[in-house]
Parts: structure tokens; sequence; C-alpha cells
């Protein structure tokens, strides 16, 4: 790749470095197919709609409970750049985790420009934290709470769970995260976000202390930009330096889009190693 010489030029490298969809193959497909699943799962199994877990009217939650009580739970956070998305879409992995034996939460955290990213980490801390407050009554434990974050949500999990504010979890997912929010700043993504330098550094996990969880699984696709990838590959480094446990996948035929559906499918990869630290394998 030739060096940019001018501003412009490293713009849009950098634009294209944060467009997943400049590598997916169909990023049009895959999300008209969240929405399918999600409406199928709404309509098919029972759940608990809209559950507050949050005064602000953005502060909500589908909650899909397991077949057995004290099942493990797995939290979704949804994608999107912090400006798109929502939990309405964010439930086609209901049906395979119910399937292998656990619950599952779709959370909604509000978007930018109307949500500060300040407000969105807040959000999804509070909402990890009464998942795990109410773990019985949602059918689970609280020692056996997951959360799971693609895109913009495993930015949100990683800053939830991270710090000395940070939830306690017994395993984190996260799909195609930036742990280093510093580039976003003089990209297409920033027009909405409005993030300072300062700002930026300060909501970077990569910067902060690592999260508080049994396990983590660091997972995208080989479909990716190399921004993508270059950011999980210093948090991973970052995790191993700090004696976290972990694993680090890079997941052939998969990209930025499509692998968040395989999440609880034991056909493949990444749901095979979901169910595993959930210890649902060979359900």
């Amino acid at each position: 790749m030739s060096r940019p010489d001018t501003a412009a030029d490293r713009r849009a490298l950098l634009d294209r470095e944060l467009s997943p969809s400049s590598r997916a193959r169909d990023a049009g497909a895959t999300l008209a197919e969240y929405r399918s699943r999600s409406l199928t799962a709404r309509r098919a199994l029972a759940h608990s709609a809209d559950v507050a877990y949050g005064p602000h009217p953005a502060e909500r939650l589908h909650h899909f409970p397991p077949w057995r009580a004290g099942a493990p739970l797995l939290v979704f956070v949804h994608g999107g750049h912090w400006q798109e998305s929502s939990k309405e879409d964010s439930c086609f992995a209901a049906a395979d985790l119910l399937a292998a034996g656990a619950g599952y939460v779709a959370l909604g955290y509000g978007l930018a420009p109307e949500r500060g990213l300040a407000e969105m980490c807040a959000s999804v801390r509070r909402g990890l934290r009464w998942v795990r407050e109410n773990a019985t009554a949602l059918g689970g434990r609280a020692d056996a709470v997951h959360a799971a974050g693609s895109s913009a949500g495993a930015h949100l999990v990683a800053m939830a769970a991270g710090g000395p504010t940070g939830v306690p979890l017994a395993g984190l997912v996260l799909l195609s995260g930036l742990y280093d929010l510093r580039p976003v700043v003089g990209s297409y993504v920033n027009d909405k976000l409005g993030l300072s330098p300062e700002e930026a550094r300060a909501h970077s996990p990569l910067f902060r202390a690592p999260p508080r969880a049994d396990h983590v699984l660091l997972a995208l696709g080989v479909h990716e930009t190399d921004e993508y990838a270059r950011q999980q590959r210093r948090f991973a480094a970052a995790l191993r330096e700090a004696g976290r446990p972990l694993d680090d996948l890079t997941v052939a035929g998969r990209d930025h889009f499509d692998l968040p559906l395989d999440l609880g499918d034991p056909t493949t990869t990444l749901g095979r190693a979901v169910l595993d630290r959930m210890g649902l394998h060979g359900r």
C-alpha cells in the first residue's frame, strides 16, 4: 500500500479502514438477515420485551429466558459505529442460544448523535450490572453471566467490564471491535460521535484496566480491514500481558457482518467456542 501524501489521502485511507463494508462480501444482505432472524425470534420465542434496566428511554432490553433455571445468560450488545442498529435487530442468536441451554438478552443503549459515547458506555455498564443483579429472576446465575458485543458493541462491552467500576462477568465475546478510538477522531465515524482526542483515549479499552472477566474470546472474520485486525492484535497482546485467559480467533469464511450470526451455532467455529466457554459444548 502506498503511503498517503496529503491530508485528504490520509482521511480517505482512514475512512476506508474504518468502513467494514469495504471488505465484507454483502453487508446489506447480512443486515437484512439480522432483521429477519430477529423478527422470527421475537415472534416464535417466549420473551419479555422492552424491559427497563435504567431510567433513560433507551435503557431497555429484550429477555429470552432459558428453558431451565440456573442456566448461563448471554447478553448481546449490537454494533453500528455507535450510531446505527438497535436491540430489535439483535435477537438473531436467541434461538441457537436457547436451544443450547442458555438464556439470551438483547441490550439497547441509544445512539449518536442523540447520546454521547460516555452515556452509551454508562448505559451498557448499567445494563450488564442489572442483568447480573437480577440473574436469578432471569433464569440464570450471577456467576454465569456472559456478555458479547460486535463492532461498537465489542468496544462498549469491553468498557463496561473494564476499569475500577467494571462489571465482573463470567466471560466476554468481543467480535471485530475497536479498542483504541484515537483513529476514529480523524474519520467519518466521528461526524456524529464528536469525540475529541482526549475523549477518544479516555474511552479506549486498550488504555484502561483489563476487563473483569474469567475469560475473553476475541474474534474477527478473515474478510476484515487491516485496522480492525491490527486493533484485535494489540488488544490481545495487552490482555496476555495482563495475564487474562484469552482465545484469539480469526475465522475463515466470515466478515465483520456475518460473524455474529454464528453466535451459539454449534456447527461453526465461533459458535463452538462460545458454547464451550459457557459450559454448553455438546448440547
